[in-house]
C-alpha cells in the first residue's frame, strides 16, 4: 500500500496532530490543518454542481417550450451523478484524488459545453431529443465530487489517531463541509435563474463549465491531497491476504448510505410539496424561496455541531436531531400563509444540519480507511437519489391528493432516518484508533 505523508508533506498544516491543538477558535483551526486557500477553493468547486440540474432544466425547458423534456434531461443528470459519484470515489481511493479530479473536471467540461451545443440544436431542429439525454446524463455523470472528497481529506488531516467520535477537529471540519454544501446548494440556483433571467439561459452552464475547469484542477492539485492514503498495493509489499481487507466495504456502511437516502427523500419531496403550496401564493417559483429558509437555518445549525459535548455521542446525535425533525416536520401541514411557513421552514431547518454533519461523520467511522473516497460519494449519491424519489413520490401527491398530502412523505423519511439512528445508536461503536484497514464498526 501507497504509505500515508507525514503532515510536513502538506504545505500549511500543522506540524503535530490533533491532540496538539492551538489555542485558538474552532473554526480557526481549519486554515491550520489545511491551508488557508482550501477553504474557498473547496467552497467555489463545488459550485458548478449546483449549478447543473437546475441549468439543465432551465435550459432545456427555454429552448423546447417543454417542462416534460426539461425535466426529463433534469432527471438524466440526477440519475448521472447518482451512477458515476461511487466510481468516481472508487478510484480516487485506487489512484489518489488528483488524477481522478483532473480527468473528471476535463469530461465534465466537455460535456456540458456538447449539452448546451445540443440543446440549442435541439431548440432550432426540433425533434426527440436523444443527444440532449445523453449529455445530460454524461455532464452528471462526470461531475467532479469535490464535497465527498473535501471531506475525504478532512478526515485524513484531523483523525491521525483520534476515532471519529472524539475528534473536534473532525467534527469542526465536518460542520463548515455541510454548511458549504447548504451554501452552494442555494447559491447555485439563484445563481442559475438570475444568469438565465437577465442574460441568457446558455450561460449559466457556460460559467459552471468554466468553474469547473479552472476550480476544479486547483481544488485537485492543492497538498491537501497528499495526505489521503491509496488503496492500490504497492508491488510486493504486504500480504495477498491482506488486500481484501482493503477492497470490501463492511455491512456497516449500509447503514449511512440508506440514511442519505431518506435525507435525499426528504429534500425532494418537501420541495416538491413546497411547489404545489406556493401555486397558491402567485406561483410555483416561490418554493426556491421558501426551501432556501431552511436551508439557512440548516447551514447555521450545522456549524454548531463543533461546539457540541463529547459525551453527545454519534449515533445518539443521529437519533435525536432525526426524531426533531420528524417532529417538526408535522409542523409543515400547518400554516395557510407564505409567512407562517417560512417560519415552520426556518425551525425545521434546525436540525437537518446536525443529522447531514452526523450521517456523514458515521460513514468516516464505519468506512475502511483506505476506502473512505468510495463512501462519501455514495452517501452523496444517496442523497441525489433520494432527492429524485422524493421528488417523484412528493410530486405524486401533490397532483392527485394536495399539498398537504405530499407533505407527509418528508415526515415518513425523517421518521425512517430517527429508527436508521436507533439502529446505529445499538449496532455501531467507534474503531480502534491503532488500526489502519479494518472496518470501523462492531456491528
Amino acid at each position: 500500500m501507497t504509505p500515508q505523508p507525514s503532515p510536513a508533506a502538506t504545505n500549511n498544516t500543522l506540524e503535530a496532530g490533533p491532540a496538539t491543538a492551538a489555542p485558538v477558535g474552532r473554526f480557526a483551526r481549519l486554515p491550520q490543518l489545511a491551508g488557508r486557500s482550501f477553504l474557498p477553493l473547496g467552497l467555489f468547486a463545488r459550485l458548478p454542481l449546483a449549478m447543473l440540474t437546475v441549468g439543465t432544466l432551465t435550459l432545456v425547458t427555454s429552448v423546447s417550450s417543454s417542462y416534460a423534456i426539461g425535466g426529463t434531461a433534469a432527471g438524466a443528470v440526477g440519475i448521472g451523478s447518482a451512477l458515476g459519484a461511487p466510481m468516481l470515489g472508487a478510484l480516487a481511493d485506487r489512484r489518489g484524488q488528483r488524477p481522478v479530479l483532473l480527468v473528471a473536471a476535463v469530461l465534465n467540461t466537455l460535456a456540458v459545453v456538447s449539452l448546451i451545443v445540443a440543446a440549442t440544436t435541439m431548440g432550432e431542429a426540433g425533434g426527440f431529443p436523444v443527444f440532449v439525454l445523453a449529455t445530460a446524463f454524461l455532464a452528471g455523470a462526470s461531475c467532479p465530487q469535490v464535497g465527498p472528497l473535501a471531506r475525504v481529506r478532512w478526515m485524513a488531516l484531523a483523525s491521525r489517531g483520534v476515532p471519529a467520535d472524539n475528534n473536534r477537529d473532525l467534527d469542526t471540519a465536518l460542520s463548515y463541509e455541510s454548511t458549504a454544501d447548504e451554501v452552494t446548494f442555494v447559491l447555485g440556483p439563484a445563481l442559475v435563474g438570475i444568469l438565465a433571467s437577465l442574460l441568457a439561459p446558455w450561460l449559466p452552464l457556460a460559467l459552471a463549465a468554466a468553474m469547473t475547469i479552472t476550480l476544479v484542477p486547483a481544488f485537485a492539485s492543492h497538498p491537501t491531497h497528499r495526505s489521503v492514503p491509496i488503496s492500490r498495493r504497492s508491488a510486493g509489499s504486504g500480504s495477498a491476504a491482506q488486500e481484501p481487507a482493503a477492497k470490501k466495504l463492511p455491512p456497516a456502511v449500509i447503514l449511512p448510505v440508506v440514511a442519505m437516502v431518506c435525507m435525499g427523500t426528504f429534500f425532494g419531496s418537501t420541495q416538491a410539496a413546497l411547489s404545489a403550496f406556493s401555486a397558491g401564493f402567485g406561483g410555483s417559483e416561490l418554493a426556491g424561496l421558501l426551501y432556501a429558509a431552511m436551508g439557512l437555518s440548516s447551514a447555521a445549525a450545522a456549524l454548531s455541531v463543533a461546539y457540541w459535548p463529547r459525551r453527545f455521542s454519534l449515533p445518539l446525535r443521529w437519533m435525536v436531531s432525526a426524531f426533531a425533525m420528524a417532529a417538526l416536520a408535522v409542523l409543515l401541514l400547518l400554516p395557510t400563509s407564505l409567512g407562517a411557513m417560512v417560519a415552520v421552514l426556518l425551525v425545521l431547518g434546525l436540525p437537518v444540519g446536525p443529522v447531514m454533519v452526523t450521517v456523514f461523520s458515521v460513514g468516516g467511522m464505519v468506512a475502511p480507511a483506505r476506502r473512505l473516497g468510495t463512501v462519501m460519494t455514495a452517501l452523496a449519491s444517496g442523497i441525489v437519489a433520494g432527492t429524485a424519489l422524493g421528488s417523484s413520490i412528493g410530486g405524486q401527491l401533490a397532483q392527485t391528493s394536495g399539498y398537504a398530502a405530499a407533505f407527509i412523505v418528508p415526515v415518513a423519511a425523517a421518521l425512517a432516518l430517527a429508527l436508521l439512528g436507533a439502529a446505529a445508536a445499538v449496532g455501531l461503536r467507534p474503531k480502534d484508533p491503532g488500526a489502519t484497514d479494518a472496518p470501523r464498526t462492531a456491528a
